[in-house]
C-alpha cells in the first residue's frame, strides 16, 4: 500500500467534531506546580487501574510530569469554564494565578487535586512515550476522589459545551 499523507488541517477539522471531556492534568515537584487543560485521555485497564493522557511534547515546562513521577487527572464540570480557559494558557496567567482560581488538595502521590472536580484520578507515572508532537503519559491510578455528580464540561467543534 502506497503511503500517503493526510492534510493536517483536514485531520484537525475532522477531530474537532469528536467530543471530549475537559480535564486538568496536574503535577507537583517540590513547591513547583503545573497544570494543563487537556481533552485527550482515556482508561487503559481496570486491573491494574491505568489511564493515559496526552500532552504537547514541545513545551519544556511539561518536563515536571516526568520529574515528579506522578500526575492527577481532574475532570471538569460546567462550572469550571474559567479554570479550563486559565489552564489552557488562553488568559496568559502565570501558574500561581491559575492555581489561585481553584481549591486544591492532595491524595497519595502529592499531585494537585481540584477539590470540586467531578472526579480526580491520582496517578503514579508508569511511562512516557513520545509520539509525533505529543507525550503520552501512562499512569497507574493509586487513588480516586469522587466529587458531586454534575454536568460535565466537554469540548467539541472547537468550543466548550455542557450536557
Amino acid at each position: 500500500m502506497e503511503k500517503t499523507r493526510l492534510d493536517p488541517i483536514a485531520y484537525r477539522d475532522a477531530m474537532s467534531r469528536m467530543s471530549h471531556h475537559v480535564q486538568l492534568i496536574t503535577a507537583a515537584d517540590g513547591a513547583e506546580r503545573r497544570g494543563v487543560t487537556i481533552t485527550a485521555s482515556c482508561s487503559v485497564s481496570d486491573d491494574p487501574p491505568t489511564v493515559l493522557a496526552c500532552l504537547n511534547a514541545a513545551n519544556p515546562r511539561n518536563d515536571i510530569f516526568s520529574r515528579s513521577g506522578s500526575f492527577a487527572l481532574n475532570l471538569l464540570g460546567a462550572q469550571h469554564l474559567a479554570l479550563a480557559h486559565a489552564f489552557s494558557g488562553r488568559d496568559q496567567l502565570d501558574m500561581e494565578r491559575r492555581f489561585g482560581l481553584g481549591r486544591w488538595t492532595q491524595l497519595a502521590t502529592g499531585a494537585p487535586i481540584l477539590t470540586d472536580a467531578i472526579v480526580a484520578f491520582d496517578c503514579r507515572l508508569l511511562e512516557i512515550k513520545i509520539m509525533a508532537t505529543h507525550a503520552i503519559l501512562l499512569g497507574e491510578v493509586i487513588d480516586v476522589r469522587l466529587g458531586e455528580k454534575q454536568p460535565p464540561l466537554i469540548y467539541v467543534d472547537r468550543g466548550y459545551r455542557t450536557l
